[in-house]
């Protein structure tokens, strides 16, 4: 990537309590700003995000947009959100991020995950969820972690 590129936010980080939803937020932003470049919104692990809660990812990016052109709107992103997630418990919300932040590739997605983390970090082999080597692609730093077996 280049370095001088702004990223969304990392999976890592929460909004609303919700690991990805600030990323998935950023992306819609920067698809209604004409800014996406090589991101992708709806992509397999927002449409988790969205199935998990409910979200309909298409009103979603109409707020975002309607947002990014009036800052005022901004709050109308957390008021579609907040009754959304307070339909899960707290206990299901750890679950959902748990996941989220494990999250492994799985099929097709291997062969992507192996070349990019080829590219961007080969030795960091510690490196196995997608959240991780997504921010290892825009410069955060990830701590290396002790592999079962090793």
């Amino acid at each position: 990537m280049e370095s001088n590129k702004t990223y969304p936010r990392s999976v890592h980080e929460k909004y609303l309590g919700i690991v990805q939803l600030a990323r998935t937020i950023d992306k819609a932003t920067m698809l209604a700003q004409g800014k996406i470049g090589e991101y992708h919104y709806d992509c397999p692990m927002d449409q988790a995000l969205f199935a998990a809660f409910g979200i309909d990812g298409k009103k979603l990016a109409q707020l975002a947009s309607e947002a990014s052109t009036n800052p005022a709107r901004n709050g109308d992103i957390e008021g579609y959100l907040k009754p959304l997630i307070a339909k899960k418990s707290q206990v299901e919300i750890e679950h959902f991020n748990a996941q989220t932040l494990s999250r492994k590739p799985e099929g097709e997605s291997r062969k992507h995950f192996e070349e990019l983390r080829a590219k961007i970090a080969p030795n960091r082999k510690d490196v196995t969820s997608w959240p991780d080597l997504l921010d290892l692609d825009e410069g955060r730093t990830v701590p290396e972690r002790v592999l079962a077996g090793v």
